[in-house]
């Protein structure tokens, strides 16, 4: 922005305001006068720039970036700790919580006790980030409450939270500039996204309003048949907890007070792009709309919101490749490593924008031209998909996860 004003053109421009009948030659009094302030301003002009730059989000640098999306309520993710769970053998070995294991080059830490009679434990990742989602096996203890001399194993058998790396930079800004053309308000599908999107160990989701589908409220209204019925009832007839139950569903219906305006479905994907652990669903469950305070507001959903959180399912494909032409030397067994990690590209692609898409299409046309993107692959056609030469739509809860591949 301030790039011509240089130190050679400010004294250029100083010096064009000094009478030619005094010496401005270099070494002059005037010019080794004036040329101290023309690099002060120089060096001003440059600051001036670097300021001009980190006052815009667009050029901004990570830190002012921060600043910038604070004034809005936007923080960069920070770094979390994957969660996993560990099986000890035999169940009755003493295992505390704060005991230390180690995998490899990774120590974790128990955290709680999920099931003591199973020999079922909780344990987080002492190395923030990914590191902690890469490897499962066996354990060995590093420091202990209680003597685990009778302890034959323990594994750490899945992660149920994956731990996620501290927000890029530009992942953040991107972030930003979403939030300017997509209002987040009062519980809105802006607001659900930006949210959900901010608990650790979740990748992406989907919100729905009314996730009762086919269902409205006048079809709540009780008609006549149904108050006679309720009439003739009682609770010796029901029991109580059934009679009550009824009895007030059929009072809140009778006075319109039923709706399905303020329920929300949200499908949520793992921060590894993989359908989540029970574990993390339930955790995004409490912290939206905990079980047992539905719509109460005692959650991030505002009050009135009853929520219900789900995870996506992963769907198997089945990939048979039809004919395919090989260059000398190569065969589907010596290239089938390569195909898998192809596939497993492509479909790790699609699970990222399932948030964005409305349905996900598994394409042939993108398998084939990867595949011929692999040495030794010189041509192929007839790639069939679970089945079927046509292109594969999966429902709109669904991810696709790679089955077997026939050559």
């Amino acid at each position: 922005m301030f790039e011509e004003y240089d130190f050679d053109t400010i004294m250029e421009r100083m010096l064009s305001n000094v009478s030619d009948n005094f010496d401005k030659r270099e070494g002059s009094v005037i010019h080794d006068a004036v040329a101290p302030v023309a690099l002060e301003l120089a060096d001003f002009y440059i600051a001036l720039d670097m300021v001009a730059g980190e006052a815009f989000a667009e050029s901004a640098s990570y830190y002012y970036l921060i600043k910038r999306a604070a004034e809005r309520g936007i923080y960069p993710k920070e770094e979390t700790y994957a969660v996993g769970r560990m099986r000890v053998y035999p169940a009755d070995v003493p295992v505390a919580v704060g005991d230390r294991f180690n995998l490899n080059d990774l120590n974790y830490t128990v955290t709680s006790i999920t099931n003591a009679e199973a020999g079922e434990y909780r344990l987080e990742c002492e190395t923030a980030g990914t590191a902690g989602n890469q490897q499962l096996g066996s354990l060995l203890p590093l420091e202990t409450a209680n003597e685990l001399n009778d302890m034959q194993s323990a594994v750490l058998e899945e992660i149920l939270i994956p731990g996620e790396e501290e927000e890029d930079v530009e992942a953040f800004r991107e972030r930003y500039f979403a939030s300017l053309s997509s209002e987040a308000f009062g519980g809105n599908k802006a607001d659900y996204r930006e949210e959900v999107n901010g608990i650790g160990g979740v990748g992406g989701c989907r919100v729905t309003r009314a996730w009762e589908r086919g269902y409205s409220p006048s079809g709540m209204m009780p008609n006549e048949a149904v108050s006679t019925w309720l009439e003739g009832q009682s609770a010796q007839t029901l029991g109580t907890d059934v009679y009550q139950w009824l009895s007030a569903v059929y009072n809140a219906a009778k006075e319109k007070l039923l709706t399905v305006g303020g329920t929300v479905k949200i499908v949520i994907i793992s921060a590894e792009y993989k359908p989540p652990s029970d574990t993390l669903v339930g955790m995004v469950q409490e912290l939206l709309d905990p079980a047992g305070m539905a719509g109460d507001g005692e959650g991030i959903a505002p009050i009135g919101h009853v929520v219900l959180v789900t995870g996506v399912k992963g769907a198997e494909v089945d990939i048979s490749l039809g004919e395919i032409a090989y260059a000398e030397g190569f065969s589907f067994d010596n290239l089938k490593a390569s195909i898998g990690e192809t596939v497993d590209t492509y479909f790790f692609q699609l699970r990222q924008e399932w948030e964005e898409n409305g349905s996900t299409i598994i394409r042939i046309s993108q398998i084939e031209s990867r595949l011929l993107g692999i040495e030794g692959i010189e041509d192929i056609s007839g790639t069939r998909l679970n089945g079927k030469e046509e292109n594969l739509v999966l429902g709109e809860e669904y991810v696709p996860i790679r089955g077997d591949i026939v050559g």
